[in-house]
């Protein structure tokens, strides 16, 4: 919910576009980490403000365009 402490965006990353880079997880490993084959798994709850920024710029990086910011 924004305004809840809450950055009021979501990240979230597409299955199927994702092709296993590892760049979202080097640029925000607060929030991703890599499974045993090289995909993202992102943390559970809400995006913390203070890290909004640096999400946009891991979406902007990410090779495939999985990695995807959108409003909460």
């Amino acid at each position: 919910m924004p305004g809840a402490g809450g950055s009021g965006v979501k990240l979230s990353v597409d299955p199927i576009g994702c092709r296993a880079h590892g760049l979202c997880a080097d640029l925000l490993p607060e929030v991703v980490r890599l499974d045993e084959w090289g995909y993202p798994v992102l943390a559970k709850g809400p995006l913390p403000p203070e890290l909004a920024a640096e999400a946009r710029r891991a979406a902007n990086a990410c090779p495939a365009l999985a990695l995807r910011l959108r409003k909460a």
